[in-house]
């Protein structure tokens, strides 16, 4: 099986896929649950400060309970969960009460195993290419937690950060120090426009989780490739939030995350950020 993975590109692509299919079930339960289970934290936390005592809470993390449709409570099963084809076969309603199941689930799902696909043809099979796949699923489930609460959980942030240095310690991006640098120089860029901003407006521009997300995308692919990781997000970031304010009357108080657009600055740059440097340099020669 391996050397079938290794002869044919194809293969593995599909494989990766399949698999992406798969894991964007889960991530759908990370990005659902993961939030909750921080406000949780937070809570006993905060209590355990003021010297409180919660009354005790069943269990809940990414596996326990069950999934269930939150109208009904009716048990998800096995055949219910397939990726993508049990919301076609269900027509989108629920399997107890015909409540409508977001379209976006099947959206992450298709997401994940089409970029899994992408990142197995681009890379290849080997290092790079299953740790892209890694990559390319935290990114997503950082991408709709931020959406949804506005938050980039350290939970995934700083352990892609690590395991970025980690792969590169073997050049599978990047050189090692070029991760290093591309780490610190990450956190910093943000840091400071956050600092300045704050300074001159008196207000908070983006959140510390942005600053970790970009560190963790310096570590993956190097200093280098930040400037084109910046403005790409910053003109997706810009374009999108005017087109908000135009067409759904946005206001300008109410904040939009930046992570998402990270995320996808972080993803062009993974793919194509090479390319894209070197063909903007020969435009400037």
């Amino acid at each position: 099986m391996l050397l079938l993975l290794q002869s044919s590109p194809l293969t593995f692509a599909l494989c990766a896929g399949l698999i992406g299919l798969l894991v964007g079930s889960f991530l759908n339960v990370v990005i659902h649950r993961l939030p909750k289970m921080m406000e949780r934290e937070w809570h006993e936390q905060c209590a355990e400060l003021n010297e409180q005592t919660l009354p005790p809470a069943p269990r809940y993390n990414l596996i326990v309970p069950r999934s269930a449709c939150p109208h009904c409570g009716h048990a998800i099963s096995a055949l219910e969960n397939i990726p993508v084809i049990s919301y076609l076969f269900l027509h989108g309603k629920c399997a107890g009460c015909a409540a409508a199941i977001s379209p976006r689930y099947p959206i992450v799902e298709a997401i994940s195993g089409l970029l899994s696909a992408y990142a197995a043809w681009h890379f290849g099979f080997g290092l790079a290419g299953l740790a892209a796949i890694v990559f390319v699923w935290a990114l997503i489930a950082l991408t709709f937690i931020d959406f949804d609460t506005q938050l980039l959980p350290d939970s995934i942030t700083l352990p892609l950060l690590w395991l970025g240095l980690l792969l590169n310690l073997n050049g599978a991006f990047t050189s090692l120090p070029n991760a290093v640098v591309g780490a610190v120089a990450g956190y910093l860029i943000l840091w400071s426009v956050y600092w300045l901003f704050k300074l001159v407006t008196g207000k908070e521009g983006m959140g510390y989780g942005d600053f970790k997300l970009l560190a963790a995308i310096g570590a993956w692919l190097g200093w280098q490739l930040l400037p084109l990781v910046i403005l790409l997000s910053s003109l997706v970031g810009a374009v999108v939030g005017i087109a908000l304010m135009v067409i759904t009357k946005h206001g300008r108080n109410i904040p939009i995350p930046f992570g998402p657009y990270l995320a996808g600055g972080g993803l062009i740059a993974l793919f194509w950020g090479q390319t894209l440097t070197q063909n903007y340099l020969q435009l400037l020669a």
